[in-house]
């Protein structure tokens, strides 16, 4: 009787699984540079090397616009249309822009979630773990700037900064 019921479990797992793979389809990324962000429907996902070669995004069957942004490079807009079972793999190459110009300041942040987006007046410039030691920090030209953190899960936080001259902020 036992042996028979979780035969039964397990064929009804299988047939939910089977069902929700009918039901999602996914996108993978080749994106130049890899450490862009990839917006989905405007939500962040992660940066586009992570979903290159073994990972992909799950979505859902349909149309989807597709944002690209990194702060040295043009944003790039697209779509793609994704089939329920089916990847599709998002093949694009940013436009570099004009360096800017100084003096530099350097923002450094810490969060426990490494992918929490950030933002600097609006604009996406990367994930947390990309500004997060001693020799990495995301150099900004002195002035006031809006930093808003966005965690993949919880409430994001905005904070007023002034970044100075050849000194560095940290932002926890």
């Amino acid at each position: 009787m036992i042996a028979r019921f979780n035969t039964l479990v397990a064929a009804g797992l299988l047939i939910a699984v089977s069902l929700c793979a009918q039901q999602t389809g996914y996108m993978k990324t080749k994106v130049e540079p890899g450490r862009a962000g990839v917006f989905v429907d405007g939500k962040y996902m992660g940066p586009a090397a992570n979903f290159g070669m073994a990972r992909k995004y799950a979505l859902t069957p349909g149309a989807h616009k597709i944002k690209l942004a990194e702060p040295r490079y043009e944003d790039l807009e697209t779509s793609v249309t994704v089939e329920a079972g089916k990847t599709v793999e998002l093949k694009q190459t940013m436009k570099m822009l004009p360096v800017p110009k100084g003096p530099f300041g350097t923002l450094r942040t810490q969060n426990p979630d490494k992918f929490a987006a950030i933002y600097i007046n609006d604009h996406y410039m990367g994930h947390a773990d990309e500004f997060n030691n001693p020799w990495q920090g995301l150099k900004l030209p002195a002035g006031e700037y809006t930093v808003r953190i966005e965690p993949s899960s919880g409430q994001p936080t905005t904070q007023k900064i002034k970044i100075e001259a050849e000194k560095t902020l940290l932002l926890k």
